[in-house]
C-alpha cells in the first residue's frame, strides 16, 4: 500500500525531531564555530549514516520516496534511537519491524515473586511461551526442566514434540488447541519478525499436528483455565492457571497454577518438597 502524505510527514518530522537532540559530542563529532541549527546538521547525520545529504533531505522533507530496510537500520543507528524510536521509525516508512536485540526477560524482582508463589508451580514465560525461569515445582511439573536444552524449554515445542508432556494432559486435544491458538494471537503482533517466522514453520515441521491446528487460524486470549494433569509421582492435579503480563510490550508474562481442591494443594507441597537439595529457582542464562 502506497504510503500517505500524513505518513511521510509523520516520518520526515520525527527523524527532523530526532535529529534536533543530539549535539555533535554526543555522536563524536567536534563541535566547530558558528553553528546555526540545533542539534545535529543534515549532512553529520547523512555521513553517519552512510547516505547521501539529498537522499537524506528529501526524506526530511517528506518527498515521495521510498527508503530500504537498510538505509532506515543505518539512519537509525546514526540518531542514536531506542528500540521502540527505532520500531515506530520502521512502522512509519512501511517497513516490517526487526527483530531486537537478545535481552534477559528475567529480573531480580520475578525471580523474588517465583519464589514466594512456591509450593505453586509459576514461570517466566515470553509472548512465544519460551520459559525463562521457573520455581521448584514448575521444573518437576512435567518432567525434570533442568534436565532439557535450553532451547527446548519452551511450551509450545514441547506439548507438541515431547511425550512426557503429552501425557501429564488429561485433555492434551484440548491444551494443544489452547496453545496453537494462543500462539497464533501473540503471532499476530509478531507476524512481520523473521524469529517468529522461523519458530512456526519449524514447530510446523516438527509437529504434523500443530501443521494441522495452525491451518485452522484459530485464535484465543490469555484468559485463566483449568488444567487437569496427572504427575508421575504426585498423583492427579487439578489446577488453576494464571497469567500476568510483566511489562507493557506484552514481551514476558508470570504464569503459575494454583490448586482447585484440597487434595491437590497436598500434592503441590509434596512437589515442592521432594527434592529439599536443590535450587528453589532455575533460570536459562
Amino acid at each position: 500500500m502506497p504510503r500517505s502524505d500524513e505518513t511521510r510527514a509523520a516520518f520526515a518530522a520525527f527523524l527532523r525531531s530526532r535529529r534536533a537532540r543530539l549535539s555533535p559530542a554526543d555522536v563524536g563529532l567536534p563541535e566547530g564555530v558558528r553553528r546555526r541549527v540545533v542539534g545535529l546538521r543534515r549532512e553529520e547525520v547523512a555521513q553517519l549514516a552512510g547516505v547521501g545529504l539529498t537522499w537524506y533531505t528529501w526524506l526530511e522533507q517528506g518527498r515521495p520516496i521510498a527508503a530500504s530496510a537498510q538505509v532506515v537500520s543505518a539512519i537509525a543507528r546514526a540518531l542514536r534511537l531506542s528500540d521502540d524510536e527505532r520500531d515506530h521509525l520502521f512502522a512509519l516508512a512501511d517497513l516490517p519491524v526487526p527483530d531486537r536485540d537478545s535481552r534477559p526477560c528475567v529480573g531480580a524482582a520475578h525471580l523474588d515473586l517465583l519464589e514466594k508463589l512456591l509450593p505453586y508451580p509459576a514461570a517466566v514465560q515470553t509472548a512465544r511461551f519460551d520459559i525463562r525461569a521457573y520455581n521448584r515445582s514448575y521444573r518437576h511439573l512435567f518432567g525434570d526442566l533442568d534436565q532439557m536444552p535450553a532451547e527446548r524449554r519452551n511450551c509450545a515445542v514441547l506439548l507438541f514434540t515431547d511425550t512426557e508432556w503429552q501425557r501429564a494432559h488429561v485433555d492434551l486435544d484440548h491444551a494443544q488447541r489452547r496453545i496453537a491458538a494462543r500462539l497464533r494471537a501473540a503471532f499476530g503482533r509478531h507476524h512481520d519478525e523473521p524469529a517468529w517466522q522461523r519458530f512456526i514453520a519449524e514447530l510446523e515441521e516438527q509437529s504434523p499436528r500443530f501443521a494441522e491446528l495452525w491451518r485452522l487460524g484459530d485464535v484465543g486470549g490469555e484468559r485463566a483455565a483449568t488444567k487437569h494433569l496427572v504427575h508421575a509421582r504426585v498423583g492427579e492435579l487439578n489446577l488453576e492457571m494464571s497469567s500476568l503480563w510483566l511489562d507493557d510490550a506484552l514481551g514476558s508474562r508470570v504464569v503459575w497454577f494454583s490448586p482447585r481442591d484440597a487434595a491437590t494443594a497436598d500434592r503441590l507441597e509434596r512437589l515442592a518438597a521432594e527434592r529439599p537439595d536443590e535450587a528453589l529457582i532455575s533460570a536459562v542464562a
